[in-house]
């Protein structure tokens, strides 16, 4: 069954199952790209991943099937991830990036600690694109940027990824 249909019961019928087939289907993606821009920090993701389904719902009227209801539901994530970087950077020093030099035990870590070091800005961008699969068109309507944004915040994103990850301070092996 579709989205749009699901949707449509949901909203139409009241079917709570409806909503739950959507929520199975796109929470771990959601989940995904929420624990990397978190830097991988599993309790904050759950908290945002349950503030962005609240609001989808509260939302869900809203909804006119403009983008794919993925991409819909991801800006709402990323509204979210916005608000609580907000308040987190507030907390953590100035939001003074982790230190790049920290020793860590794996790959995954690695990836996790460049990505948390990245401006936000850069970091949806390059989490959404070759983490999460989505495209230039995708990422700009769900950040509501341009294209030419989009594709100049991944081209730096990337570039400061790999700087990072040939440094040889910033990882032991």
């Amino acid at each position: 069954m579709s989205d749009e249909e699901l949707i449509r019961q949901f909203l139409g019928e009241r079917r709570e199952d409806a909503f739950h087939t959507l929520y199975v289907r796109h929470s771990p993606v959601v989940y995904g790209l929420l624990y990397r821009l978190t830097g991988g920090r599993p309790s904050e993701t759950a908290d945002l991943l349950q503030d962005t389904w609240i609001r989808a719902a509260m939302k869900l009227a809203t909804f006119q099937g403009q983008s794919a209801f993925r991409t819909w539901l991801v800006g709402i994530a990323l509204n979210c991830y916005r608000e609580w970087w907000r308040t987190q950077s507030k907390r953590i020093h100035d939001a003074e990036p982790p230190n790049l030099g920290t020793v860590v035990e794996s790959r995954c870590a690695d990836i996790d600690q460049i990505l948390g070091a990245m401006p936000p800005d850069w970091r949806e961008v390059i989490v959404l694109h070759d983490v999460e699969g989505y495209t230039h068109q995708e990422i700009a309507a769900a950040l509501g940027i341009e294209l030419g944004t989009s594709k100049g915040r991944l081209s730096r994103a990337r570039q400061m990824f790999r700087a990072h990850w040939q440094a040889p301070e910033s990882r032991t092996r």
